[in-house]
């Protein structure tokens, strides 16, 4: 089965607080249905096998007996008529008598009630024994949902990627999808949408605001827009259609510096950095922004293809699982001709985009400039499991090229800078550690053209 590595935290709807991540499958045992069973199964095996530190089994069992209670708690049944849950000498005891917890615990419920319930409270509890925030179970809902904005998966929408504006505290235009219903309908990035189908978003969360305008293809959405100050004369009605999920924006700012964010590391971000870098260099560009800012995290072989983009050899990240056994990953041999480089980062900027950030900066590759980063350096292996859920499981951590190990720490950057109150990304005039990127790379270029070399 394929296997995937993820990392993460995002702002943004496009994107999710991810993990280096990877996917498999798994076996059964008896009494409930042969797909519970080889979901529990997976899950168990998976937990106590792969985890990157070594897991009690009695641990583990007592978590499945608290999801269970929490579960019973709705039901208003008391916890100590579930008997506790004691582990045996082996894999397949330990299932059997979680298959046997869960069949008490719903008798306790009431048969009447559906089973399922009660197994997703068993792999929740599984998973919460771990005492790992990133190691959780994912129910279809949720794991569909993280594809979805990781996988380049296409959906209903308008073709609008959006953040909140603080200033305002409506919804801005963060990126327009070119040939998106948006874009034909003339909606320019930093307009505001004040409400969706005479909604106010006022307040709202971005995902809040997401839930609105997506829909089925076909459908129709009305957006009330603001811009520069001003409401459009009249309301601009869409007309849902397929959206292709887009996690790189590009553009040319003044003095030929080309401007590239990644709003994640997606299973596409690699390839559309490559036709993003080909067309900026193509009109012109003399030196680079990589804007990671908010970019919780996406696959670590994403984050390994955006940072070969510009590092034309040697190690990007190492990994280092249970037993202590590292592997380097190289870089692909794809790298673009060297040009002045910075990497504008913050708080939200998390693990794949620390992968990046830190070989970047180590292989001296880049200038950073920001806040120091959200410091995740684990990594997550993603089995789903036969119910369309999945069980994401921390089973390795990761190291820069230098042998750091940043999680709980994150990365200073080279030059320590905070965001501008109500800055607006990508925007120079309203954007201070944009505009400070620009004076790095016009000094670089300056530097390069009389034949000095500067690099901070």
């Amino acid at each position: 089965m394929k296997r995937r590595i993820l990392t993460a935290v995002a702002a943004l709807t496009i994107a999710a607080l991810t993990s280096p991540l990877i996917r498999i499958a798994g076996a059964a045992t008896a009494g409930l249905p042969a797909g519970d069973q080889a979901d529990l199964s997976t899950a168990y095996t998976r937990l106590t096998k792969t985890f990157y530190k070594k897991l009690p089994l009695q641990r583990v069992l007592n978590g499945v007996r608290y999801g269970l209670v929490l579960e019973l708690a709705h039901e208003h049944v008391a916890k100590r008529s579930l008997p506790p849950l004691l582990a045996t000498g082996s894999t397949s005891g330990n299932l059997h008598a979680i298959e046997y917890e869960i069949g008490r615990a719903r008798a306790l419920g009431g048969m009447n009630r559906p089973l399922q319930p009660y197994v997703f409270a068993a792999l929740w509890g599984m998973m919460y024994s771990a005492h790992d925030r990133w190691t959780v179970f994912l129910d279809p809902k949720d794991y569909k949902a993280l594809n979805n904005g990781l996988d380049g998966t296409n959906f209903g929408g308008t073709g609008i990627v959006i953040q909140p504006d603080n200033k305002t505290k409506f919804i801005s235009v963060y990126q327009v999808v070119p040939g998106g219903p948006a874009d034909k309908a003339g909606i320019q990035q930093d307009d505001l949408i004040t409400a969706v189908n005479g909604k106010s978003t006022y307040g709202i969360t971005t995902v809040e605001a997401s839930k609105e305008l997506r829909g089925k293809i076909g459908t129709q959405v009305t957006l009330t827009v603001e811009r520069d100050g001003a409401l459009l004369p009249k309301p601009i009605l869409l007309t849902r259609a397929k959206i292709h999920q887009i996690t790189v924006f590009d553009k040319m700012l003044p003095g030929k510096i080309g401007y590239v964010a990644l709003t994640v590391f997606g299973e596409t971000t690699g390839a559309e950095l490559t036709t993003a870098l080909s067309r900026l260099h193509k009109e012109g560009a003399r030196a680079f922004v990589l804007d990671l800012r908010n970019n919780g995290g996406g696959y670590l072989q994403a984050a390994v293809s955006v940072s070969s983009k510009f590092i034309a050899e040697g190690p990007i990240v190492s990994i280092e699982t249970s037993g202590k056994h590292i592997d380097t990953l190289e870089a692909d041999g794809t790298a673009i001709a060297p040009v002045p480089l910075v990497v504008l980062v913050n708080g939200y900027t998390a693990s794949a985009s620390e992968i990046t950030t830190a070989a970047l900066k180590e292989s001296g590759t880049a200038v950073v400039i920001g806040t120091k980063t959200f410091g995740k350096g684990v990594v997550q292996t993603l089995f789903p499991l036969r119910d369309g859920g999945a069980v994401k499981i921390t089973t390795a951590r990761y190291l820069t090229p230098e042998y750091h190990y940043i999680n709980h720490k994150g990365i200073i950057p080279n030059i320590v800078m905070a965001e501008n109150k109500n800055a607006q990304f990508g925007r120079p005039a309203h954007d201070a550690q944009l505009r400070r990127a620009i004076e790095v790379l016009d000094g670089e270029i300056t530097a390069q053209n009389s034949g000095v070399t500067t690099k901070l």
